[in-house]
């Protein structure tokens, strides 16, 4: 089955679009490369249940006061600690009293960022990018970049209730069940619901962008990249005309089908730097351009393609393809 895009229409900022029954398509604007993020609205009684929020920005906040001023505000279902996702999730419920539903790996990592507490701080980052061979000018941007966790998510509730895999959550008329996944955060949540034939994925699956999987310094050796692709087997088995409802981009058809895409899109990437590693050892900061196929100098970007290009060549040596090399305070990898 060919991926298909059953929507040719993108909802306006602050105003909804039906996608399934009882399912609403919101879509609020980014200040990044990736412009926007697509929110979900469930009917749940009398109100909606939202997944996700969107960043703490003005403009955001508009839309949100459009959509508010026309439906009550339940729950709040954030898929994962990331800005894009919750960072306006202490807002909303200040604003309407909607709690906040999670799983305890994202809830608690959440916090531990906005604190800045080690090894979840800016200078644990910089200095783990630097024993993996970034250079001076882009740990610099990284450094000059601070938190810019609590910039985006000024605030986070303190208290939630808790999300796990294979939970089944009864939101209005319909059934969810939560599926966890791994590799682009913590304890990501998507939510399934079966009646409808519908999967809220998150950034789990994205239609044409590859989600990111990055190694952090709380994780210097985990392998990010495996447990992503281990992960994909509890979505694989939907069926392929399930609507998947991502985080970025429009809602599609071809499940199993962008399933295989992505597995074959990290195997590409893999066979580049095995090339790369064979007969000369080689460090992340000199294979940025490599796995990218551009040259990366934006701090923001650089920060999730280093991180990126260390859970690669994590995920090559688990798997006893690369192996490391001591030597001159940089980590490099040669392959076997």
């Amino acid at each position: 089955m060919q991926i298909d895009y059953p929507f040719d229409t993108l909802p306006e900022s602050g105003a909804g679009l039906a996608v399934a029954e009882d399912v609403t398509w919101l879509r609020m604007p980014l200040p990044f490369a990736l412009d926007h993020i697509n929110l979900w609205l469930i009917e749940d009684g009398d109100g909606h249940a939202a997944v996700d929020t969107g960043i703490a920005i003005e403009p955001i906040k508009a839309a949100w006061k459009s959509v508010l001023a026309e439906r009550r505000l339940t729950r709040q279902f954030v898929t994962h600690f990331h800005p894009d996702h919750l960072g306006l999730a202490a807002w909303l419920q200040a604003e309407t009293g909607a709690p906040l539903w999670m799983t305890q790996g994202e809830f608690q990592t959440a916090h531990l960022v906005a604190a800045d507490i080690p090894p979840f701080h800016v200078g644990a980052m910089v200095d783990f990018f630097r024993e993996h061979g970034l250079d001076g000018t882009r740990l610099a941007g990284v450094a000059q970049r601070g938190n810019a966790y609590k910039h985006l998510v000024p605030a986070i509730p303190s208290s939630f209730q808790r999300l796990r895999h294979d939970d089944v959550i009864r939101i209005g008329r319909h059934d969810w069940r939560v599926i966890v996944g791994y590799g682009h955060a913590p304890e990501h949540a998507s939510l399934h619901c079966e009646a409808l034939r519908v999967l809220i994925s998150g950034d789990m699956l994205l239609p044409r962008i590859s989600t990111n999987i990055s190694a952090f310094p709380a994780g210097r050796e985990h392998d990010p990249l495996g447990m992503f692709l281990e992960s994909l087997a509890s979505f694989i088995t939907l069926p392929e005309d399930t609507l998947v409802l991502p985080s970025h981009g429009r809602p599609f058809r071809g499940i199993q089908t962008r399933i295989a895409e992505l597995r074959k899109h990290h195997e590409d990437r893999c066979a580049d730097l095995l090339a790369a590693c064979a007969g000369q050892p080689r460090c992340a900061g000199e294979v940025l351009d490599l796995l990218f196929g551009r040259p990366i100098d934006d701090p923001h970007q650089a920060w999730f393609a280093t991180g990126e290009a260390i859970a690669h060549l994590n995920y090559l040596e688990h798997r006893g393809r690369l192996r490391r090399v001591a030597g001159d305070d940089v980590i490099r990898f040669v392959k076997n």
